[in-house]
Protein backbone atom coordinates (compact mmCIF):
# COMPACT_ATOMS: atom_id res chain seq x y z
CA UNK A 1 0.00 0.00 0.00
CA UNK A 2 1.32 3.34 -0.80
CA UNK A 3 0.54 6.43 1.87
CA UNK A 4 1.40 9.61 1.79
CA UNK A 5 4.44 10.52 4.18
CA UNK A 6 3.18 14.03 4.63
CA UNK A 7 0.35 12.47 6.63
CA UNK A 8 0.77 12.54 10.53
CA UNK A 9 -1.13 9.70 11.47
CA UNK A 10 0.80 7.54 13.42
CA UNK A 11 -0.21 4.06 11.99
CA UNK A 12 1.94 5.25 9.07
CA UNK A 13 4.46 5.28 10.82
CA UNK A 14 6.94 2.21 11.16
CA UNK A 15 6.95 -1.09 9.51
CA UNK A 16 4.00 -3.51 9.84
CA UNK A 17 4.19 -6.74 9.78
CA UNK A 18 2.17 -7.08 6.90
CA UNK A 19 4.23 -4.74 4.85
CA UNK A 20 7.55 -7.03 5.69
CA UNK A 21 5.70 -9.68 4.49
CA UNK A 22 4.93 -8.11 1.04
CA UNK A 23 8.31 -7.20 0.63
CA UNK A 24 9.66 -10.45 1.17
CA UNK A 25 7.46 -12.07 -0.76
CA UNK A 26 7.65 -9.44 -3.70
CA UNK A 27 11.83 -9.85 -3.39
CA UNK A 28 11.85 -13.19 -3.84
CA UNK A 29 9.12 -14.23 -6.77
CA UNK A 30 11.01 -16.05 -9.74
CA UNK A 31 13.94 -13.85 -9.91
CA UNK A 32 12.02 -10.65 -11.60
CA UNK A 33 13.37 -7.65 -11.68
CA UNK A 34 10.58 -4.49 -11.02
CA UNK A 35 7.31 -6.99 -10.67
CA UNK A 36 5.64 -9.29 -7.97
CA UNK A 37 3.96 -12.18 -9.61
CA UNK A 38 1.56 -14.73 -8.51
CA UNK A 39 2.34 -18.22 -8.71
CA UNK A 40 -1.17 -19.32 -9.71
CA UNK A 41 -0.75 -17.50 -12.95
CA UNK A 42 -1.94 -19.78 -16.54
CA UNK A 43 -1.13 -19.40 -19.77
CA UNK A 44 -4.17 -19.57 -21.84
CA UNK A 45 -7.25 -17.70 -21.80
CA UNK A 46 -10.62 -17.42 -23.79
CA UNK A 47 -11.20 -13.95 -25.16
CA UNK A 48 -12.52 -11.10 -22.84
CA UNK A 49 -15.43 -9.69 -24.72
CA UNK A 50 -16.58 -7.36 -21.92
CA UNK A 51 -15.15 -4.05 -20.75
CA UNK A 52 -11.59 -4.00 -19.57
CA UNK A 53 -11.92 -2.59 -15.76
CA UNK A 54 -9.11 -0.42 -14.88
CA UNK A 55 -9.20 0.84 -10.85
CA UNK A 56 -7.79 3.75 -9.70
CA UNK A 57 -7.01 3.69 -5.71
CA UNK A 58 -7.04 7.24 -4.50
CA UNK A 59 -5.06 6.70 -1.38
CA UNK A 60 -4.70 8.14 1.79
CA UNK A 61 -8.50 9.25 1.88
CA UNK A 62 -9.85 11.27 -0.99
CA UNK A 63 -11.62 14.57 -0.20
CA UNK A 64 -15.22 13.94 -2.79
CA UNK A 65 -16.64 17.20 -1.54
CA UNK A 66 -13.74 19.11 -2.67
CA UNK A 67 -13.53 17.72 -6.05
CA UNK A 68 -17.40 17.34 -6.69
CA UNK A 69 -17.85 20.15 -4.83
CA UNK A 70 -22.30 20.30 -3.69
CA UNK A 71 -22.17 24.15 -4.81
CA UNK A 72 -26.32 23.77 -3.92
CA UNK A 73 -25.86 23.34 -0.20
CA UNK A 74 -25.56 26.55 1.94
CA UNK A 75 -24.12 24.08 4.74
CA UNK A 76 -21.34 23.25 2.38
CA UNK A 77 -19.98 27.03 2.89
CA UNK A 78 -20.90 27.43 5.91
CA UNK A 79 -18.73 24.30 7.45
CA UNK A 80 -15.45 24.94 5.11
CA UNK A 81 -15.43 28.91 5.47
CA UNK A 82 -11.73 29.19 4.12
CA UNK A 83 -11.15 26.77 2.24
CA UNK A 84 -14.84 26.05 -0.11
CA UNK A 85 -14.43 25.69 -3.44
CA UNK A 86 -16.24 29.47 -4.91
CA UNK A 87 -19.61 29.15 -6.74
CA UNK A 88 -17.92 31.53 -9.63
CA UNK A 89 -14.92 29.00 -10.16
CA UNK A 90 -16.73 25.77 -10.35
CA UNK A 91 -16.79 23.73 -13.75
CA UNK A 92 -18.83 21.49 -15.65
CA UNK A 93 -21.69 21.05 -13.25
CA UNK A 94 -24.93 21.73 -12.41
CA UNK A 95 -27.37 24.23 -10.11
CA UNK A 96 -26.48 21.08 -7.49
CA UNK A 97 -23.11 19.66 -8.25
CA UNK A 98 -19.62 21.28 -10.26
CA UNK A 99 -15.86 20.40 -10.46
CA UNK A 100 -13.35 21.62 -9.30
CA UNK A 101 -11.43 24.24 -11.26
CA UNK A 102 -8.12 22.08 -11.45
CA UNK A 103 -10.36 19.29 -13.36
CA UNK A 104 -10.93 21.46 -15.92
CA UNK A 105 -9.23 18.93 -18.59
CA UNK A 106 -11.85 16.55 -17.72
CA UNK A 107 -14.67 18.71 -18.22
CA UNK A 108 -15.30 17.92 -22.25
CA UNK A 109 -15.56 13.76 -21.10
CA UNK A 110 -18.11 15.48 -18.72
CA UNK A 111 -19.74 17.42 -21.07
CA UNK A 112 -20.31 14.42 -23.52
CA UNK A 113 -21.73 12.09 -21.17
CA UNK A 114 -18.00 9.97 -21.03
CA UNK A 115 -17.36 11.01 -17.48
CA UNK A 116 -19.88 10.65 -14.37
CA UNK A 117 -19.63 10.51 -10.30
CA UNK A 118 -21.48 9.20 -7.42
CA UNK A 119 -21.49 11.24 -4.09
CA UNK A 120 -22.58 9.74 -0.69
CA UNK A 121 -20.95 6.54 -1.79
CA UNK A 122 -18.84 4.61 0.59
CA UNK A 123 -18.47 1.59 3.04
CA UNK A 124 -21.59 0.22 5.09
CA UNK A 125 -19.99 0.93 8.31
CA UNK A 126 -17.44 4.24 9.26
CA UNK A 127 -13.82 3.42 9.58
CA UNK A 128 -11.14 6.22 10.18
CA UNK A 129 -7.74 3.97 10.06
CA UNK A 130 -6.11 3.90 6.27
CA UNK A 131 -4.75 0.48 6.94
CA UNK A 132 -8.34 -1.40 8.58
CA UNK A 133 -10.60 0.93 6.10
CA UNK A 134 -8.26 0.25 2.78
CA UNK A 135 -7.89 -3.32 3.75
CA UNK A 136 -11.81 -3.80 3.79
CA UNK A 137 -12.42 -1.95 0.35
CA UNK A 138 -10.36 -4.43 -0.72
CA UNK A 139 -11.74 -7.42 0.71
CA UNK A 140 -15.08 -6.23 0.04
CA UNK A 141 -17.02 -8.64 2.17
CA UNK A 142 -17.49 -7.62 5.32
CA UNK A 143 -19.01 -9.62 7.73
CA UNK A 144 -18.01 -12.76 6.10
CA UNK A 145 -14.26 -14.76 6.22
CA UNK A 146 -13.14 -14.42 2.72
CA UNK A 147 -9.83 -12.90 2.83
CA UNK A 148 -9.35 -12.63 -1.14
CA UNK A 149 -9.08 -9.16 -3.04
CA UNK A 150 -12.89 -8.62 -4.77
CA UNK A 151 -10.59 -7.81 -8.34
CA UNK A 152 -9.50 -11.53 -7.74
CA UNK A 153 -13.22 -12.67 -7.12
CA UNK A 154 -14.27 -11.08 -10.57
CA UNK A 155 -11.19 -12.56 -12.50
CA UNK A 156 -12.74 -15.92 -10.95
CA UNK A 157 -15.86 -15.15 -11.93
CA UNK A 158 -15.14 -14.63 -15.89
CA UNK A 159 -12.82 -17.74 -16.03
CA UNK A 160 -9.69 -15.19 -16.41
CA UNK A 161 -6.59 -17.01 -16.70
CA UNK A 162 -4.37 -14.98 -19.26
CA UNK A 163 -0.99 -14.38 -18.12
CA UNK A 164 -1.83 -10.56 -18.47
CA UNK A 165 -5.72 -10.69 -17.45
CA UNK A 166 -5.12 -9.37 -13.28
CA UNK A 167 -2.45 -6.57 -13.78
CA UNK A 168 -1.39 -4.19 -11.03
CA UNK A 169 0.67 -1.29 -12.45
CA UNK A 170 3.12 1.29 -10.97
CA UNK A 171 4.34 -1.03 -8.24
CA UNK A 172 6.08 -4.32 -7.90
CA UNK A 173 4.59 -5.09 -4.57
CA UNK A 174 1.55 -7.71 -4.52
CA UNK A 175 -2.13 -5.79 -4.83
CA UNK A 176 -4.37 -6.37 -1.99
CA UNK A 177 -7.39 -5.98 -4.97
CA UNK A 178 -5.51 -8.77 -6.48
CA UNK A 179 -4.89 -11.58 -3.32
CA UNK A 180 -6.28 -14.85 -4.09
CA UNK A 181 -5.89 -18.08 -6.46
CA UNK A 182 -6.78 -16.07 -9.75
CA UNK A 183 -3.22 -14.69 -11.90
CA UNK A 184 -2.25 -11.51 -11.29
CA UNK A 185 0.44 -9.35 -12.29
CA UNK A 186 2.33 -6.73 -10.29
CA UNK A 187 5.12 -4.61 -12.09
CA UNK A 188 6.40 -0.94 -11.76
CA UNK A 189 6.56 -0.49 -15.57
CA UNK A 190 6.20 -2.35 -18.89
CA UNK A 191 9.57 -1.14 -19.89
CA UNK A 192 11.39 -2.35 -17.37
CA UNK A 193 10.11 -5.72 -16.42
CA UNK A 194 13.04 -8.15 -16.98
CA UNK A 195 14.52 -11.32 -15.69
CA UNK A 196 17.57 -10.22 -13.44
CA UNK A 197 20.74 -11.35 -14.71
CA UNK A 198 23.07 -10.74 -18.17
CA UNK A 199 20.33 -12.61 -20.24
CA UNK A 200 17.08 -13.17 -20.23
CA UNK A 201 16.80 -15.42 -22.73
CA UNK A 202 19.26 -17.76 -21.28
CA UNK A 203 17.91 -17.64 -18.15
CA UNK A 204 14.13 -18.30 -19.35
CA UNK A 205 15.55 -21.35 -21.36
CA UNK A 206 17.60 -22.43 -17.63
CA UNK A 207 14.44 -21.74 -15.71
CA UNK A 208 12.35 -24.01 -17.85
CA UNK A 209 14.84 -26.91 -18.15
CA UNK A 210 15.25 -27.08 -14.47
CA UNK A 211 11.58 -27.09 -14.02
CA UNK A 212 10.96 -29.38 -16.70
CA UNK A 213 9.31 -32.59 -15.22
CA UNK A 214 8.44 -30.95 -11.83
CA UNK A 215 5.13 -31.33 -10.22
CA UNK A 216 3.00 -28.08 -11.15
CA UNK A 217 2.55 -26.84 -7.81
CA UNK A 218 6.00 -26.26 -7.34
CA UNK A 219 6.86 -25.31 -10.87
CA UNK A 220 4.28 -22.54 -11.19
CA UNK A 221 6.64 -19.95 -9.79
CA UNK A 222 9.28 -20.42 -12.71
CA UNK A 223 6.56 -21.23 -15.52
CA UNK A 224 4.85 -17.60 -14.61
CA UNK A 225 7.50 -15.88 -14.88
CA UNK A 226 8.95 -16.87 -17.93
CA UNK A 227 5.09 -16.84 -19.24
CA UNK A 228 4.52 -13.51 -17.81
CA UNK A 229 7.50 -12.30 -19.21
CA UNK A 230 6.85 -13.59 -22.90
CA UNK A 231 3.40 -11.68 -22.71
CA UNK A 232 4.52 -8.83 -21.61
CA UNK A 233 7.28 -8.32 -24.19
CA UNK A 234 4.61 -8.05 -27.06
CA UNK A 235 3.28 -5.04 -24.94
CA UNK A 236 6.61 -3.18 -25.33
CA UNK A 237 6.39 -2.18 -29.15
CA UNK A 238 2.71 -0.82 -28.85
CA UNK A 239 3.42 3.29 -28.58
CA UNK A 240 1.07 6.04 -27.97
CA UNK A 241 0.58 9.47 -29.50
CA UNK A 242 -0.99 10.93 -26.75
CA UNK A 243 1.22 12.84 -24.35
CA UNK A 244 0.47 11.61 -20.92
CA UNK A 245 2.04 13.74 -17.95
CA UNK A 246 5.67 12.77 -16.74
CA UNK A 247 3.58 11.27 -13.19
CA UNK A 248 3.74 8.62 -11.68
CA UNK A 249 -0.02 8.29 -12.11
CA UNK A 250 0.91 9.37 -15.68
CA UNK A 251 3.22 6.87 -16.57
CA UNK A 252 0.89 3.99 -15.17
CA UNK A 253 -2.04 4.95 -17.03
CA UNK A 254 -0.03 4.92 -20.25
CA UNK A 255 0.96 1.27 -19.80
CA UNK A 256 -2.27 0.29 -18.79
CA UNK A 257 -3.57 1.51 -22.22
CA UNK A 258 -0.34 -0.28 -23.83
CA UNK A 259 -1.61 -3.37 -22.28
CA UNK A 260 -5.51 -2.78 -23.62
CA UNK A 261 -4.09 -1.30 -27.20
CA UNK A 262 -2.17 -4.55 -27.39
CA UNK A 263 -5.06 -6.54 -27.17
CA UNK A 264 -2.80 -8.91 -24.49
CA UNK A 265 -5.87 -10.34 -22.53
CA UNK A 266 -6.11 -7.77 -19.85
CA UNK A 267 -9.48 -7.95 -18.20
CA UNK A 268 -8.68 -5.45 -14.92
CA UNK A 269 -5.92 -3.29 -14.01
CA UNK A 270 -5.48 -1.73 -10.55
CA UNK A 271 -3.21 1.39 -10.64
CA UNK A 272 -2.40 4.04 -7.11
CA UNK A 273 -2.55 7.32 -6.51
CA UNK A 274 -1.38 8.85 -3.19
CA UNK A 275 -0.96 11.51 -1.34
CA UNK A 276 -4.71 12.36 -0.33
CA UNK A 277 -4.18 12.69 3.15
CA UNK A 278 -4.71 15.86 3.52
CA UNK A 279 -4.71 17.11 7.65
CA UNK A 280 -3.89 20.75 6.49
CA UNK A 281 -3.60 23.29 4.00
CA UNK A 282 -5.58 21.26 1.80
CA UNK A 283 -6.27 24.46 -0.82
CA UNK A 284 -2.71 24.44 -2.96
CA UNK A 285 -2.12 20.89 -2.41
CA UNK A 286 -5.66 19.23 -3.79
CA UNK A 287 -5.61 21.86 -6.99
CA UNK A 288 -2.18 20.81 -7.63
CA UNK A 289 -3.19 17.35 -7.08
CA UNK A 290 -6.44 17.26 -9.09
CA UNK A 291 -4.78 18.69 -11.69
CA UNK A 292 -2.53 15.72 -11.56
CA UNK A 293 -5.23 13.13 -11.15
CA UNK A 294 -7.07 15.51 -14.36
CA UNK A 295 -4.90 15.34 -16.86
CA UNK A 296 -3.55 11.72 -16.46
CA UNK A 297 -7.22 10.86 -16.73
CA UNK A 298 -8.09 12.47 -20.04
CA UNK A 299 -4.61 11.73 -21.76
CA UNK A 300 -6.06 7.76 -20.65
CA UNK A 301 -9.49 8.72 -22.41
CA UNK A 302 -7.93 9.81 -25.34
CA UNK A 303 -5.78 7.00 -25.64
CA UNK A 304 -7.90 4.21 -25.20
CA UNK A 305 -10.79 5.94 -27.17
CA UNK A 306 -12.98 3.92 -29.04
CA UNK A 307 -11.92 0.76 -27.50
CA UNK A 308 -14.34 -1.07 -24.33
CA UNK A 309 -12.48 0.35 -20.88
CA UNK A 310 -14.41 1.43 -17.74
CA UNK A 311 -11.92 3.19 -15.15
CA UNK A 312 -13.13 4.06 -12.31
CA UNK A 313 -12.08 5.75 -8.70
CA UNK A 314 -11.87 4.21 -5.00
CA UNK A 315 -10.77 5.85 -1.51
CA UNK A 316 -10.79 4.11 1.96
CA UNK A 317 -12.97 6.79 3.27
CA UNK A 318 -14.04 10.89 2.53
CA UNK A 319 -12.74 13.52 4.61
CA UNK A 320 -14.30 15.66 7.45
CA UNK A 321 -17.28 18.31 6.29
CA UNK A 322 -16.11 20.64 8.96
CA UNK A 323 -12.79 22.03 7.98
CA UNK A 324 -9.79 21.90 10.97
CA UNK A 325 -7.84 24.88 12.60
CA UNK A 326 -4.96 24.16 10.12
CA UNK A 327 -6.76 24.45 6.58
CA UNK A 328 -7.03 20.90 6.29
CA UNK A 329 -9.47 18.13 6.59
CA UNK A 330 -9.16 14.67 8.95
CA UNK A 331 -10.42 11.63 8.63
CA UNK A 332 -14.21 11.19 7.52
CA UNK A 333 -16.69 8.74 5.41
CA UNK A 334 -19.07 9.42 2.78
CA UNK A 335 -17.11 10.23 -0.32
CA UNK A 336 -17.13 10.30 -4.25
CA UNK A 337 -16.49 8.24 -7.07
CA UNK A 338 -15.82 9.29 -10.57
CA UNK A 339 -16.83 6.69 -13.56
CA UNK A 340 -14.99 6.96 -17.00
CA UNK A 341 -16.17 5.16 -20.04
CA UNK A 342 -18.30 5.13 -23.22
CA UNK A 343 -20.91 2.58 -21.55
CA UNK A 344 -21.40 5.83 -19.03
CA UNK A 345 -24.35 7.58 -18.23
CA UNK A 346 -22.27 11.01 -17.47
CA UNK A 347 -22.18 14.26 -17.25
CA UNK A 348 -24.31 14.29 -13.78
CA UNK A 349 -24.02 13.25 -10.24
CA UNK A 350 -25.41 9.98 -9.31
CA UNK A 351 -26.89 8.89 -5.85
CA UNK A 352 -29.00 10.17 -3.35
CA UNK A 353 -27.90 13.19 -1.65
CA UNK A 354 -28.29 12.92 2.11
CA UNK A 355 -27.03 17.56 2.71
CA UNK A 356 -24.85 18.80 4.98
CA UNK A 357 -27.07 19.77 7.71
CA UNK A 358 -26.11 19.29 11.10
CA UNK A 359 -28.83 16.75 11.66
CA UNK A 360 -27.66 15.07 8.37
CA UNK A 361 -23.85 14.16 8.99
CA UNK A 362 -22.63 11.12 10.36
CA UNK A 363 -20.63 12.31 13.53
CA UNK A 364 -19.66 15.31 11.74
CA UNK A 365 -18.81 13.48 8.46
CA UNK A 366 -20.98 13.05 5.17
CA UNK A 367 -23.23 10.03 4.99
CA UNK A 368 -23.42 6.87 3.19
CA UNK A 369 -26.46 6.67 0.91
CA UNK A 370 -24.62 4.29 -1.53
CA UNK A 371 -22.57 1.15 -0.75
CA UNK A 372 -19.41 1.60 -3.20
CA UNK A 373 -19.75 -2.36 -4.08
CA UNK A 374 -23.65 -1.65 -5.35
CA UNK A 375 -21.27 0.61 -8.24
CA UNK A 376 -18.93 -1.79 -9.25
CA UNK A 377 -21.35 -4.51 -9.26
CA UNK A 378 -23.74 -2.70 -12.21
CA UNK A 379 -20.20 -2.03 -13.93
CA UNK A 380 -19.30 -5.54 -13.90
CA UNK A 381 -22.61 -7.00 -14.53
CA UNK A 382 -23.35 -4.19 -17.47
CA UNK A 383 -19.91 -3.58 -19.08
CA UNK A 384 -17.85 -6.52 -18.16
CA UNK A 385 -19.60 -9.71 -18.19
CA UNK A 386 -19.63 -10.81 -14.83
CA UNK A 387 -22.59 -13.39 -14.79
CA UNK A 388 -25.33 -12.14 -11.96
CA UNK A 389 -25.10 -15.16 -9.96
CA UNK A 390 -20.90 -14.59 -9.74
CA UNK A 391 -21.49 -11.55 -8.07
CA UNK A 392 -22.38 -12.69 -5.23
CA UNK A 393 -19.05 -14.81 -4.53
CA UNK A 394 -17.40 -11.30 -5.68
CA UNK A 395 -19.38 -9.34 -3.21
CA UNK A 396 -21.04 -11.37 -1.10
CA UNK A 397 -24.23 -10.31 1.03
CA UNK A 398 -24.47 -7.07 -1.08
CA UNK A 399 -27.83 -6.39 -2.18
CA UNK A 400 -29.59 -3.30 -3.90
CA UNK A 401 -30.67 -0.73 -6.55
CA UNK A 402 -28.74 -0.05 -9.08
CA UNK A 403 -27.81 3.49 -9.97
CA UNK A 404 -28.67 3.36 -13.58
CA UNK A 405 -25.13 4.52 -14.08
CA UNK A 406 -23.88 2.73 -17.60
CA UNK A 407 -25.54 1.37 -20.08
CA UNK A 408 -25.63 -2.34 -21.00
CA UNK A 409 -22.57 -3.54 -23.26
Amino acid sequence: MTLPTECGCAENNGLTRRGLLGRGLAAGLAGLTGAGLSSQLAFAAAPHTGDVLVVLSLRGGFDGLSAVVPIGDPDYYAARPGIAVPKSRIVAGDAMFGLHPALAPLAPLWQSGKLAAVHAVGQAAPNRSHFAAMEELERAAAGTSTRTGWLDRMLGGLGATGALAGVAVGSAQPHRLLAGPSGDLSLRAIDTFTLSGESKNKMSTALSALYSGVPAELAAPARSAVGALAAVGTVRAVTSDVTYPDTGLGRALRDVGRLIKADAGLVAAAVDSGDWDMHEGLGARMHDNLGQLAAALAAFAADTAGRRVTLLTISEFGRRVAENGSGGLDHGYGNAMFVLGDGVRGGTVHGAWPGLGAGRLVNGDLAVTTDYRTVIAEILRKRCGVPAAALADVFPGVTGPELGLVLPA
